[in-house]
């Protein structure tokens, strides 16, 4: 049987079904019993993702090793970075596998949720990708890059491009949570575009360059070796499974963990996702 659970496009009515999803798997399944029992009973999992690579390392290698542990699992694909956390924490989903720290802590700490992070996951690179030029070098004066608009996205973006050596930051400035007005020096006079991290495959018909998170890359149809810089990506974006702070010690969460760490999810990284970073286990 196929786990993926199929999202309705509007995010509201998304959160609606699931959050009765939820409330009806509990009745049916918990009743009235103390809380650690209910800890213990707990075997259906609603887990979120983004499209392409993250909701598909769920797919092939998280669900298979939670099912053996007599798990019943649905995948909710979603199309943004801002819908998981709000189905997390509003009960819709158990967790989610999407994002990296630095995004969910100011993600959180901006919406007051009371979320943790509770394993580290690969994650696609981010890479600078062009349909009009072959290479950096080709760069023109003027030239239009679009990015993401989310600012820790945004400011990893600009670092890939000063560590091309396209442009440079100013001095003294936060460097995961700079945006384009923190530039220094910009030879090229590159004009950045920051637009929402799903819509970034879409403006390669229009920008001379994009630079794309590696899932809504590999969404699209585009290659990791596709890229003309591919990021070579530090431990704190790494993605991370979150859940609701509650939860985090909770039996299904341990287990949860455990399948991050496990050999048989080496093993799918390997054989399935080979060149994504990677925490030090599953090196």
């Amino acid at each position: 049987m196929n786990p993926v659970f199929s999202a309705a496009r509007s995010p509201r009515s998304r959160r609606s079904i699931l959050a009765t999803t939820v409330l009806a798997l509990a009745g049916m399944t918990l009743g009235a019993l103390p809380a650690g029992a209910q800890d213990a009973s707990k075997k259906q999992l609603i887990i979120g993702g983004t499209a392409g690579s993250n909701i598909d390392q769920l797919q092939y290698g998280i669900v298979p090793i939670l099912q053996k542990k007599g798990y019943k699992v649905k995948l909710v694909e979603f199309n943004d970075y801002v819908q998981p956390n709000l189905a997390l924490a509003d009960g819709s989903l158990d967790a989610n596998f999407f994002q990296h720290e630095v995004y969910f802590n100011q993600f959180k700490g901006d919406r007051k949720l009371d979320l943790t992070a509770l394993v580290q996951g690969p994650i696609a690179p981010m890479g600078v990708y062009s349909k009009q030029r072959k290479t950096l070098a080709e760069l023109k004066e003027g030239d239009r890059i679009a990015l993401p608009n989310d600012p820790s996205n945004l400011a990893r973006g600009i670092l890939l491009l000063q560590q091309a050596g396209l442009v440079k930051l100013k001095e003294g400035v936060n460097p995961l949570r700079v945006s384009e007005l923190d530039l220094a020096w910009n030879p090229k006079k590159i004009k950045l575009v920051p637009l929402d991290a799903a819509h970034l495959p879409r403006a390669l018909d229009d920008a001379q360059y994009a630079i794309i998170n590696g899932n809504f890359a590999i969404s699209s149809g585009l290659k990791l070796l596709d890229s003309v810089l591919l990021e070579k990506t530090p431990e704190h974006y790494l993605n991370i499974v979150a859940v609701k702070t509650k939860d985090k010690d909770s039996q299904w969460a341990k287990d949860l963990a455990e399948a991050y760490r496990s050999a048989d999810f080496k093993s799918v990284v390997d054989r399935k996702f080979a060149g994504y970073a990677k925490p030090a286990f599953l090196q």
